[in-house]
């Protein structure tokens, strides 16, 4: 999955993923951003630093984890309907590298998009100058909540 890949989701799509990302606490409090929405597809960035860091300096398994999650949840969110809200069922990580580099980028990019539950394909890359380096990779499930819009 690339950065700049793909065409950008609707203006009212894009619109209601920023806002609802906004009121995300966890998101704010790592510093993540939203940096690509396409259908089917969000980018999120981390900047690397020592409050996302363990003990070795590394970005933290449970910061990549998370920007992972909502990278897909995001994904998956910009295929549903205006009146309805996602929420992640379960999801798989597997980490592969430590999570080093300027800042992480997670990609989430939906694999199957089902009426009441979405599979989504999650990468997480190290990025350091123009260099990408999988850092983890994961699959998640999240359900579509019709009729419960998402506020």
């Amino acid at each position: 999955m690339d950065d700049t890949a793909g065409t950008q989701a609707d203006p009212e799509v894009r619109a209601r993923i920023r806002e609802s990302f906004e009121r995300q606490g966890l998101m704010r409090h790592l510093g993540a951003r939203l940096t690509h929405i396409a259908p089917g597809r969000v980018h999120i960035a981390l900047p690397n630093r020592p409050e996302v860091s363990q003990q070795h300096g590394y970005v933290h398994a449970g910061a990549t984890s998370a920007i992972a999650d909502s990278a897909g949840g995001y994904a998956a969110f910009t295929l549903f309907p205006e009146n309805a809200s996602v929420l992640t069922v379960e999801y798989k990580i597997n980490l592969l590298a430590p999570a080093a580099g300027e800042y992480l980028a997670a990609d989430g990019e939906v694999v199957k998009s089902g009426r009441t539950l979405t599979v989504c394909r999650l990468e997480v890359y190290g990025v350091q100058e123009d260099r990408r380096a999988l850092v983890a990779t994961g699959q998640q499930t999240v359900i579509c909540l019709t009729d419960t819009p998402d506020r």
